[in-house]
């Protein structure tokens, strides 16, 4: 017993740090998703509840956002430039329903291109 004990030890002490981590199991993994990547941004649906394109805000009811893992909520995005033509943005009002891309941008969470 001793015998095989020792010898799993020496066999996992062997092995890269990185395949051990890689094997952990950390209690975390239904909880988080993978980090998103860069153009990997689904269409959600989402309400106008408050228009600032002098401030390049909308607040937005969305639906769950899967690549951040973010639950549906109301919450104000930053407006990223070219998310959308100027005459769009214009006419955008409360109440309208749209489909959106959200993605992370320097920490802040912004709507990175939408249409109705």
């Amino acid at each position: 017993m001793k015998t095989l004990l020792i010898t799993g030890l020496c066999a996992a002490a062997s092995l890269p740090l990185s395949a051990l981590a890689q094997a952990a199991p950390t209690g975390h993994e239904s909880h988080h998703a993978a980090p998103a990547r860069q153009g990997a941004e689904e269409w959600v649906a989402a309400e106008i509840r408050r228009v600032d394109l002098a401030g390049r805000k909308l607040t937005l009811k969305h639906a769950e956002i899967k690549h951040l893992d973010m639950p549906g909520m109301t919450m104000v995005f930053g407006l990223k430039d070219g998310a959308a033509a100027p005459e769009l943005l214009a006419s955008l009002k409360p109440g309208d329903k749209l489909q959106v891309q959200v993605q992370m941008l320097d920490g802040k969470t912004v709507v990175s291109a939408l249409k109705r």
